[in-house]
């Protein structure tokens, strides 16, 4: 029977110099190290210009409130776009999508080569902003206008030029990773592999990819009609404005088209961020509880219904600003509706986890740790997209609290359990156990006592952007008291990510050889050398696929897993499929 999806990628001939091999490199491995390291590096900078924030608002005057807002605006778009959509989508979609296959490689090497190198120029134009005149932008990290355009001294801002042309680099870079992920997927799988077999954390990644081939134009447009607006005095977003006692030359713009163009893309990149992760997370909970994913094909299609409804959900950001109740109801409505295919993938890894041969590595502990981020920040979501509770909410750090939670945290600790499992295969080397779990606790234990209090400081009414409540009667003076103990917080668990980076460098030198499959998995890409080589799977032939990725605990069979690549005859006749 002639098994279907196979192609046998032909790649050219392994590299010889260093430039070829490390720096021009068009292997998939390489530019997803590439990807990973740069996307860590500037998210450390993020992670920066958070402290500066935090120790304004707890010791009022350390900065004044124009490096205040320049911080907010650098740090939230570097942790949105430059951290988790280039780290999940470039640094794990490059890894894992060819060897999860059995690919070779991606389609178009040269492409995906050009697409990191599109993406560190974006980075670099990003960072340059601290080195104009006037700095950084600090119009908030969603670029409203009017302060994007008219904010700053007569004549042109350069931050805010600095940004928008970044911005239109990282979607150049974005579009091209996401059609080689997205023809890799399609083109590429090796004999035997399916659809319906491909590991979930593939599925996450190819979702997440066609959706930022969709939404990724509208914040293209925006930025390109933006910075027509900045330069050439066109009138897309601006009204008639005074500023320093004259009249600007704008004349009938609408600053609401912004906002839909921007959370078009906005709230889809939510997703684009999550479903990844969530792909990385159903790896973890399945290999690490020894135990078949529950539900694959529910699995399968939670994720496609995510990612169809979040393009009918955007204007929940936009209640305030004065859109027709009946609108208000239809996005109130679709953002509940999208809460149930988020549910099912929340129960599914739960009904994974029960009666589970549970393992409590550093990986798994990661896992269990989105799971809990994952649903207290969307429960606290479904407050935020009712229009009568978002109304008295929406200005306030309750709204901090909540994407923090569902977003940020929920996606760096899947990055993180995604490192601390792949890192083995991608270096050959085990990463230390001990500061593994140190790092664990430190960050899961640290992220709930910066942000749970957010919540409490939003239910009083601290509203956000603010970089001081001095002279605000109507925040109480307990306000501060937490402000200073979340801004103690936020310093010690920055503090813990060192951790983290000694761990990966030590580990990389000194840690313990990794052999081929350290967890047993079932996967392909824990069926190839350790690490593995130009083409993947060297001279031989790609594997060829005989079930599902999430074959484990069968019964009768003397291993506890059956890799997707066993013959039938050599996995004891079991079941092809796995999830009938």
């Amino acid at each position: 029977m002639e098994l279907p999806g196979y192609h046998d990628h032909r790649i050219g001939p392994e590299p010889r110099s260093f430039w070829t091999r490390y720096v021009f490199s068009q292997d998939h491995k390489v530019i997803a190290l590439q990807y990973t390291v740069t996307a860590l590096l500037v998210g450390a900078i993020g992670m920066v210009l958070s402290w500066a924030m935090r120790l304004e608002l707890a010791f009022p005057g350390t900065l004044d409130p124009g490096r205040y807002y320049q911080a907010m605006t650098l740090h939230g778009m570097i942790m949105v776009i430059y951290l988790l959509t280039a780290l999940l989508l470039g640094g794990f979609g490059n890894f894992l999508i060819p060897l999860m296959l059995g690919a070779r490689d991606m389609a178009y090497p040269f492409v995906n080569m050009l697409s990191y190198w599109v993406y560190l120029l974006s980075v670099l134009v990003l960072l340059a902003s601290f080195f104009v005149p006037g700095g950084p932008t600090g119009a908030g990290w969603t670029l409203y206008p009017p302060q994007a355009i008219t904010r700053g001294t007569p004549g042109y801002d350069w931050g805010i030029l600095l940004m928008l042309v970044s911005l239109l680099l990282f979607i150049v870079a974005a579009t091209m990773g996401g059609l080689n992920y997205v023809t890799t997927v399609l083109q590429l799988r090796t004999k035997g592999m399916t659809l319906m077999r491909m590991p979930l954390a593939v599925w996450g990644i190819f979702v997440a990819s066609v959706m930022a081939l969709l939404a990724f134009p509208a914040l293209f447009v925006g930025c390109v009609m933006m910075l027509l607006d900045r330069t050439l005095h066109t009138s897309f977003f601006m009204p008639a404005v005074i500023q320093f006692g004259q009249r600007l030359p704008y004349e009938g713009g609408s600053p609401l088209l912004w906002q839909h163009l921007f959370w078009y893309f906005g709230h889809p990149e939510v997703y684009i961020v999550i479903l990844p992760a969530m792909g990385l997370i159903s790896e973890l909970v399945s290999v690490h509880a020894r135990k078949p994913i529950f539900g694959y094909r529910a699995m399968v299609l939670s994720l496609v219904a995510i990612a169809a409804i979040s393009f009918v959900v955007w204007a929940h950001h936009m209640y305030t600003s004065g859109m027709n109740p009946y609108f208000g109801f239809f996005f109130a409505t679709t953002t509940l509706i999208v809460a149930i295919p988020s549910a099912i993938k929340t129960y599914n890894w739960l009904l994974t986890l029960w009666r589970g041969k549970v393992q409590l590595t550093v990986p798994l502990l990661f896992a269990i740790a989105f799971l809990n981020t994952f649903v207290v920040g969307g429960l606290t979501g479904l407050f935020l997209g009712n229009v009568i509770v978002d109304f008295p909410l929406q200005d306030t750090y309750f709204v901090v609290a909540h994407f923090h939670m569902v977003m940020g945290v929920a996606a760096i600790v899947a990055i993180f359990g995604g490192i601390y499992h792949w890192y083995p295969k991608a270096t050959g080397r085990m990463l230390n156990e001990t500061l593994g779990r140190l790092h664990f606790w430190a960050t899961f234990v640290g992220t709930y006592l910066i942000f749970f209090p957010m919540h409490f400081l939003g239910l009083l009414g601290m509203p956000r952007r603010y970089p001081t409540f001095e002279g605000l009667t109507f925040v109480p003076p307990s306000a501060h008291a937490l402000n200073e103990f979340i801004t103690a917080v936020a310093l010690l668990v920055g503090l813990s990510q060192l951790l983290f980076g000694f761990n990966l460098v030590y580990s990389y030198f000194r840690g313990a050889r990794a052999p081929d499959n350290p967890w047993r998995a079932a996967t392909l890409e824990w069926q190839a050398p350790t690490p593995p080589p130009h083409g993947n799977w060297g001279p031989e032939p790609p594997p060829v696929v005989y079930r599902w990725a999430y074959e484990y605990s069968p019964p009768g069979f003397p291993e506890d897993f059956i890799p997707q690549n066993a013959p039938p005859v050599l996995a004891g006749g079991g079941a092809e499929e796995g999830y009938a």
